[in-house]
Parts: structure tokens; C-alpha cells; sequence
């Protein structure tokens, strides 16, 4: 039977700028992964910061094939593609609050009937 080993958790005290404003340890910003942009969220009354899910190109390519099919070139394109990518983010962003709302008894989640309409 193998024994796991616990380290202990690293802490450190930082400061709250008078703009709620906080610095990230350097460490602790490498150790996690963190980019420009994070996941912010208050979770059994503290707050989680993690670094957002890397699925920058996920879905891209059926966005730009799409697109192109109806007709879209140059900077309109370009445009488009930006705009059907931030609402892609945005109905992402949903589905995660809606199972994590599931999963902490705040909401109820569809049984396998409401999906696929069987009993």
C-alpha cells in the first residue's frame, strides 16, 4: 500500500490596493499557469482565481470554415470571426456557471429524459 505524501500548502500575506487591486506572486503566477487573462469566482466563501481552460483554436477552424462558405473575405471576415468567437466565449462562460450551480445543490440538472426524451 503506497503512502501519499503531503506537502505543505504554500501561504503568503499579500496586500489589497485601495482599488481591491492585489500583485500575484511571480511563483505562485507560474506555478498555476496564469496568462493575461483569468477565471475569477467565489467558492465556499473564498475566491478562486485559476487560469482560463486553453481552447483558443477549439473552435476556430469550423468558425472560419463557416464563414468563408457564406461568403466572408478580408476584414469583414476577420471581424465576423471575432464576433462569433466572443459569443462562443461568452455561452461557454454560461455552461460552466450552469454546472457549477448543479453541482453545488443551486440548481437542478436535466435528468436523462429531458436530454433524450426516454424513460
Amino acid at each position: 500500500m503506497a503512502i501519499l505524501e503531503r506537502r505543505p500548502m504554500e501561504r503568503k500575506i499579500i496586500s489589497v490596493s485601495p482599488k481591491r487591486q492585489i500583485t500575484i506572486p511571480l511563483k505562485f503566477f507560474r506555478q498555476v499557469g496564469l496568462g493575461s487573462q483569468v477565471e475569477c469566482r467565489v467558492q465556499d466563501g473564498a475566491i478562486v482565481i485559476r487560469p482560463l481552460p486553453s481552447d483558443e483554436g477549439e473552435f476556430s477552424v469550423e468558425i472560419l470554415k463557416d464563414l468563408v462558405a457564406q461568403g466572408y473575405q478580408g476584414e469583414e471576415l476577420v471581424a465576423k470571426f471575432a464576433e462569433h468567437r466572443a459569443r462562443i466565449k461568452d455561452a461557454i462562460g454560461r455552461l460552466v456557471n450552469e454546472a457549477d450551480e448543479i453541482a453545488a445543490g443551486k440548481r437542478k440538472g436535466a435528468s436523462l429524459r429531458d436530454v433524450f426524451g426516454e424513460e
